[in-house]
């Protein structure tokens, strides 16, 4: 099973530690797109209109200070780096070791500066969305598209992919062909920080249950033991199923 999860826009950092190593984070056959991103990233950041470049309120100056200097940066992990609403709901430092260990193989946060990311990596503080039009390179959720394709179909294997992404971060990868009938968007009726908290709370359920569904009417079975769920059918080939999920 592969769930994908949105990153944060907020970010813990470190005052000291060792720098992030290009080569221990996870699916390394992104390092290349990652790498100039990377280096589009800083020359961005270093530009007086970077705010309004990186489409953020220039009172987060200091947090794009950090893109330019994110080879030396204090690499945290990505388990403590996420912070918000989501990720409060995940609440991973809770989980007991079992659904920790599942956690760190099912969840997939999907990055504009990585790509993809799992937890146990290990990375400096940044701030880009996926939504940003990164100067020559262009629209991240396109230049990551293909390295996406590459890498991720391999991760979901056999299992059921839960999409919790937000659509910005969709718009990265879409499942094609038969990864299509195993695709099953969370949706969560109502306003965002609702829809982020409880997309939170089902990758924790999943977590803890501990079943490795292969179809989306047995992950509707296994969500609908916490949740308010209705799951709707694509309405043609290629698209997600919808699972509408609502706290009880």
């Amino acid at each position: 099973m592969l769930i994908l999860l949105p990153p944060s826009e907020s970010k813990t950092g470190r005052i000291a530690g060792k720098p992030s190593d290009p080569q221990l984070v996870s699916f390394p056959e992104l390092a290349l797109t990652r790498a100039e991103v990377a280096a589009a990233l800083a020359q961005v950041s270093a530009h007086p209109d970077a705010p309004a470049l990186l489409r953020v309120s220039a009172n987060l100056r200091a947090d794009i200070a950090h893109n330019t200097r994110l080879g030396s940066a204090p690499a945290v992990p990505v388990a403590d780096l996420y912070s918000g609403v989501l990720y409060d709901a995940l609440d991973l430092p809770s989980m007991d070791a079992a659904s920790r260990r599942r956690a760190n193989r099912w969840l997939v946060i999907v990055s504009a500066l990585f790509g993809a990311l799992r937890l146990s990596d290990k990375i400096p503080p940044y701030r880009l969305s996926m939504g940003v039009n990164l100067g020559e390179l262009g629209p991240l959720a396109s230049v990551w598209r293909a390295p996406l394709a590459a890498v991720l179909p391999i991760a979901a294997g056999r299992g059921v992919i839960v999409d919790c992404r937000s659509s910005t971060y969709a718009a990265a990868w879409v499942p094609q062909d038969d990864l299509a009938a195993r695709w099953v968007q969370v949706r969560v009726p109502g306003a965002t920080h609702m829809a982020k908290h409880t997309r939170g709370l089902v990758a924790r359920h999943l977590c803890e249950c501990g079943v490795a569904v292969r179809t989306a009417t047995s992950l509707e079975q296994v969500v609908a033991k916490r949740f308010g769920t209705t799951l709707t059918k694509p309405a043609r080939p290629g698209l997600p199923w919808i699972l509408d999920t609502s706290i009880r």
